[in-house]
């Protein structure tokens, strides 16, 4: 039996946009799969193939293919109560190597945690074409971009903050 999670129709919205977009996701899914005890988060990824390379063969891909391996978005909600996360939602970006592999550690996308479908595929345009980037220089996943927050966010996000801090409730007393 499948669980619905607070943010499977916020993602449904996003992967829909992307889809209309032209940035179909290659894969898609959410999950509260790491929550243990008073760890408790929700997240969601989306793997991106601008480079349409995701299932080729290492050896069949030119060399110097941008996004070779794909690129992740990756979204989490924590509850606040573990410590070194603050509460509520962001969304992260990394390059993917083999394997499914994050190239260097994740990066905050200049969004809203809740930011809406159309923000996210402003902000993955603009990652694939590197206008956003990561500071590798940086140990703390800082992001090359001045541009300040790109869009807006979700309509429904009140909605969707309420059903995760419900679920945070839940699982606090589990």
């Amino acid at each position: 039996m499948t669980t619905q999670l607070p943010h499977d129709d916020y993602i449904e919205a996003v992967t829909a946009a992307l889809t209309a977009a032209g940035l179909r996701p290659a894969e898609h899914w959410t999950s509260d799969g790491e929550t243990k005890g008073m760890y408790c988060h929700l997240n969601a990824v989306i793997t991106l193939d601008p480079s349409g390379t995701y299932d080729v063969d290492d050896e069949d891909v030119p060399t110097g293919t941008a996004w070779r391996h794909g690129l992740i978005l990756s979204w989490e909600w924590h509850t606040g109560a573990e410590e070194g996360w603050e509460k509520g939602p962001f969304w992260e970006f990394a390059a993917l190597k083999e394997h499914d592999v994050c190239q260097y550690p994740p990066v905050q996308l200049p969004v809203y945690g809740y930011a809406s479908p159309a923000a996210i595929v402003e902000a993955g345009r603009k990652v694939i074409s590197h206008e956003v980037k990561p500071n590798h220089s940086s140990s703390s996943g800082a992001v090359l971009w001045d541009g300040g927050i790109i869009g807006d966010s979700w309509e429904r996000h009140a909605e969707l903050d309420a059903a995760c801090e419900a679920w945070g409730v839940d699982e606090a007393t589990e």
